[in-house]
């Protein structure tokens, strides 16, 4: 018997990623306060949302198998966040230009059934070509970008932004490294490539 799948998440990149491996999957709003913890850095923090939404994910959902995940953009040292706007989407983009900026994704899979949690961070560094003001404002009025930590979606019209990428996932980049997720979800028993993907 599959075990029920949820996916502890509202955003539509990450269910369109899940989406992916062809498998049944709810989903839920883990409603977890995303504040870092003083002293706290990028990787810890991602890594200790990442838990606490797969677990709230079990709360609604008890005994399923639950993915939860978080994202920050780190650039020069310091976490940059989702712009909400144009200007600040601008000054993250210039800020970035010439320059590379580190994701780090927290990826959780909590086994309701066995009280079993596993969670990595995985990293991908995006590197920005030397871009000018124009091409900047260009890029947030066709794209508004403003929910996107980074300012751009890879996904779209920001991958011109880029000189390259380096990672072993580009998903990722957009919120949900599968590649890894596919190594948790065949350690808990469920093959993605196995019959329909049951356990």
């Amino acid at each position: 018997m599959t075990a029920d799948l949820i996916l502890a998440s509202t955003s539509e990149y990450r269910k369109q990623l899940l989406e992916k491996l062809q498998l049944p999957f709810g989903c839920c709003s883990p409603k977890v306060d995303e504040s870092p913890l003083p002293g706290e850095g990028p990787e810890a923090l991602v890594l200790r949302l990442a838990q606490a939404k797969a677990r709230a994910g079990d709360r609604m959902h008890p005994g399923a198998l639950v993915i939860g995940s978080d994202q920050v953009a780190v650039i020069e040292g310091k976490i940059t966040g989702k712009p909400l706007n144009f200007a600040t989407a601008v000054a993250q983009l210039t800020q970035a230009s010439g320059k590379a900026i580190t994701f780090y994704t927290g990826l959780a899979l909590y086994n309701g059934a066995t009280d079993t949690m596993t969670a990595e961070v995985e990293p991908f560094t995006v590197h920005f070509r030397t871009l000018s003001q124009a091409q900047i404002q260009n890029y947030v009025r066709r794209e508004a970008p403003y929910y996107c930590a980074g300012s751009f979606k890879s996904e779209g019209l920001g991958i011109a932004l880029f000189s390259r990428l380096e990672g072993r996932d580009p998903n990722t980049l957009v919120g949900l490294p599968l590649i890894l997720l596919t190594q948790m979800l065949l350690s808990q028993g469920l093959d993605v490539l196995g019959d329909d993907g049951r356990m």
